[in-house]
């Protein structure tokens, strides 16, 4: 008796977890403008209509360089199936830090340069690197990350969200 309610408790926790970890769809990404390296711009409207990985990152953060290949991976992994991917570089970052990185890497997504920290500020006040943000079709943050994702994890979350209409 005392394990099937224990059970039960737990399945109804896990059943509540789940609704919960479904809902947080409906948090609207702020809306920003990324300046990217080239100097043109993007907005969080031109987000809309595919699923993206929003990466706040710097040059000097051993944890973002080591999870650049499983982030570049999983552009390539994705791309042609409506993903895409924008590295946002911290403010602190020198310019031409990025720059190079983006260049010897031959990063193959977008990387933009938050130079005022106004992004950083607009998406929950980043200060931590990295933190990711996984934005869904319709320009709503379903998950944040801070720290390395479980690329796993995250694969299987693309892979559902890449279903939704």
């Amino acid at each position: 008796m005392k394990k099937a309610l224990i059970g039960a408790i737990a399945a109804a926790v896990l059943a509540v977890g789940a609704a919960v970890y479904l809902n947080t769809g409906s948090q609207a990404a702020p809306a920003s403008t990324f300046v990217l390296l080239d100097g043109s711009k993007r907005s969080t409207d031109d987000l809309k209509g595919r699923v993206t990985l929003v990466n706040f990152w710097a040059t000097s953060c051993v944890t973002c360089v080591g999870e650049m290949p499983k982030i570049i991976a999983t552009h390539d992994k994705y791309k042609s199936r409506g993903y895409d991917t924008l590295a946002v570089a911290m403010s602190y970052d020198p310019p031409s830090y990025v720059v190079n990185f983006a260049q010897t890497r031959k990063l193959p997504f977008q990387v933009a340069i938050d130079n005022t920290g106004a992004v950083a500020k607009a998406w929950g006040d980043v200060q931590l690197t990295p933190t990711t943000y996984i934005v869904n079709k319709r320009g709503e943050i379903v998950k944040r990350y801070v720290g390395e994702p479980d690329f796993a994890e995250l694969h299987q979350l693309i892979e559902k969200l890449l279903a939704e209409a």
